[in-house]
């Protein structure tokens, strides 16, 4: 996977969703939408210090593996960015120390936190048969120190699905068994998201067997599994979600199918509290910085 330059139409892959075009115009837009936020008393600063922080991944805003995605997620009043690794064309950029302090000194600068880190190309390059993600998941643990975040997405769509393959499944239970115990070790938990369903989930990470491994919630993909989601989030229960998508395929939050009310209760009787990420939610042909303006918004009303 190469890196993502910011032109590009909107397109989804797999589980996830590649960037849409950011224009000058979405920029003057998205600075007038976080104006009305602050006139609201909505701010980054004032909602880092709440239950919930928002954050979005930085493939949704345009910037995939690019420190520009902290001075967005300003603009839209964000509270950070969960970042890419990168790809296997710039060897995972995120493990270099002159790459993290790019990143450290971009958040700074911006105000806002790096939210996250993400090992997304592993939806091409597959955890449960390619030998080199061994390393990457070990290396993501160091990086994330580095950049002081404490969870990991672990990317399972596309050709690292996990659905109808056993011996797959079996692969990554071992290769977790053996690196789980250098994250408990520095205190970083790795987020396996998938397609799989809440009991096949709660199956792996028994057979695993460590409390920094779990599962990195997607509201709509499991939707579109056809998961009762408020169901699956108190099976699963705040030990064993690290952390939340916010996502609507093909809407914005809140015009889709989530029930979002009901996903905030389900998230008040479990005692979460943390990082919710927007990814997606940008309707076709739509704006990427002005429908991230309403979204925000939107995260801002119903996770206060």
């Amino acid at each position: 996977m190469s890196r993502t330059r910011v032109r590009r139409s909107a397109r989804r892959e797999g589980g996830r969703f590649a960037p849409s075009t950011v224009t000058r115009r979405d920029v003057l837009r998205a600075t007038v939408g976080l104006a009305g936020l602050q006139a609201l008393g909505i701010s980054p600063a004032s909602a880092q210090a709440g239950r919930f922080r928002i954050g979005a991944c930085d493939w949704s805003l345009g910037q995939r593996a690019r420190t520009d995605a902290l001075g967005v997620a300003r603009q839209l009043g964000l509270d950070g960015v969960q970042v890419s690794m990168g790809s296997v064309d710039n060897d995972l950029q995120l493990r270099r120390p002159d790459v993290q302090r790019a990143y450290r000194d971009a958040a700074a600068a911006a105000g806002v936190r790096i939210g996250g880190v993400a090992l997304d190309l592993m939806n091409q390059v597959p955890y449960k048969s390619d030998p080199r993600t061994e390393q990457w998941v070990s290396d993501s643990i160091d990086v994330a120190r580095a950049v002081d975040v404490r969870v990991i997405l672990l990317a399972f769509f596309e050709k690292g699905d996990l659905r109808g393959d056993p011996e797959g499944q079996a692969e990554v239970i071992n290769r977790l068994k053996r690196v789980a115990p250098k994250a408990e070790r520095q205190g970083v938990v790795l987020g396996i998201e998938s397609w799989l369903s809440a009991p096949d989930h709660l199956r792996i990470l028994e057979a695993v067997g460590s409390r920094n491994v779990q599962v990195y919630y997607d509201l709509a993909n499991s939707t579109q599994m056809g998961y009762d989601i408020l169901a699956e989030i108190r099976q699963l229960g705040r030990d064993r979600i690290c952390e939340f998508h916010a996502k609507e395929n093909g809407f914005l939050l809140g015009q889709g199918r989530i029930d979002f009310p009901g996903v905030r209760r389900a998230l008040d009787d479990i005692g979460y509290g943390g990082w919710i990420q927007i990814e997606g939610a940008v309707p076709k042909g739509q704006p990427l910085l002005e429908s991230h303006t309403q979204n925000v918004r939107f995260m801002r009303t119903h996770f206060s």
